[in-house]
């Protein structure tokens, strides 16, 4: 049952109304945080934390990260359940899922570029014997192997693109899934016991610049070309949050920039090292917000 308000109630919930009908629809909408969706990659963790850091510090927005899969984030920006996210992977990688949400949610252009999807091997791996993905079905390689493939998450466009390599290139071998960082452990250990092993992988990721790797050759390019990783939004995100919609337009970053915070990262946090980075680039961070201003 609804009791009528009393009193004092009333008067402060017109006071409060008053407050919000002489304040600009700016100011409310940055009182509102911006929920962006993120998954544990190491790429998406350094940018996010970098976008999140400038929204709070230079453009006084709150923000709210949202931990989820990625088929779940494409689903939320439809939905309007988050605001954003900062790792879609076109034209290809994500093709899948972009192509349910196009002409439904905000292109907000590309964050970096150059970057690569991949199977990466140890690199003192014998080059003659395992160069290619058409080498895989050689009998020695795949009992090297075990007759598996080390993976990601599940839900990971890498993963779908990997199994449609495996029945291209008539594979016999076993996908295994895990998180990125059950996938890096996988390597380390491998290349501690000088054993072999696969690991399906991009770039730009910290693993390249810890080990010496290689990525194996896709002559029917099975996995994709050069991509570009860019932000999405829900619809209506630039009418709501003008501000924070510029600079995230306005954000690019090298790849050689991103892999260095993503491996001091692995030693610290990627909050710290995001941190780090603003602070040390300050001029490149005033170009991003110049148009949020």
């Amino acid at each position: 049952m609804n009791r009528p308000l009393s009193r004092r109630q009333f008067v402060a919930g017109t006071t409060t109304t008053l407050a919000l009908a002489g304040t600009p629809l700016s100011v409310l909408a940055q009182a509102k945080p911006i929920r962006i969706g993120w998954t544990a990659w190491s790429d998406a963790e350094a940018i996010t934390n970098i976008a999140k850091l400038i929204l709070e510090q230079r453009l006084a927005q709150k923000v709210e990260l949202v931990m989820t899969d990625v088929a779940l984030q494409y689903a939320g920006l439809e939905r309007g359940q988050i605001d954003l996210m900062l790792m879609a992977w076109l034209p290809g990688t994500h093709k899948s899922y972009y192509e349910k949400v196009k002409g439904l949610v905000e292109d907000l252009g590309a964050l970096y570029t150059d970057a690569k999807l991949g199977w990466a091997v140890p690199a003192d791996i014998p080059v003659g014997t395992l160069r290619t993905l058409e080498d895989l079905k050689k009998p020695e390689v795949s009992e090297k192997l075990g007759g598996k493939i080390q993976g990601i998450d599940a839900g990971a466009g890498l993963m779908k693109l990997s199994e449609a390599a495996i029945k291209s290139y008539g594979l016999d071998y076993k996908l295994i899934t895990a998180s990125d960082a059950a996938m890096v452990s996988s390597l380390d250990r491998a290349i501690a016991r000088k054993q072999w092993i696969v690991v399906t992988t991009w770039s730009p990721h910290w693993m390249f610049s810890q080990y010496k790797l290689r990525y194996l050759e896709d002559p029917k390019g099975a996995l994709g070309g050069a991509e570009e990783i860019h932000a999405l939004a829900r619809k209506g995100f630039s009418a709501d949050f003008p501000k924070a919609a510029a600079f995230i337009r306005n954000l690019k970053i090298s790849l050689a920039d991103l892999e260095g915070v993503m491996l001091k990262a692995k030693e610290s946090t990627p909050a710290k090292e995001a941190a780090a980075y603003i602070a040390a680039n300050g001029a490149t961070v005033d170009k991003w917000v110049a148009a949020a201003r």
